[in-house]
């Protein structure tokens, strides 16, 4: 599979907050720390997500927004 977003983040399904339409997916990355992504459901089962599952999460923005007190 190739794309060109260059942040591809490895990790673990660690939970999986399933609603009407969309699904909150908890991505576990290697070091302990989460990320987050809402998808719908139908993508959820089309990807057959599952707690425990090896996935990727490939983050393509234009532009990231920083922020400190």
């Amino acid at each position: 599979m190739k794309f060109s977003a260059r942040n591809v983040l490895e990790g673990k399904v660690k939970e999986i907050k399933e609603g009407a339409i969309n699904a909150e997916v908890v991505i576990e990355l290697p070091g302990g720390q989460e990320i987050v992504s809402v998808i719908t459901k139908a993508s959820c089962e089309n990807l057959a997500l599952a707690k425990g599952k090896s996935v990727c999460a490939i983050v393509k923005a234009s532009s990231i927004i920083v922020a400190v007190d």
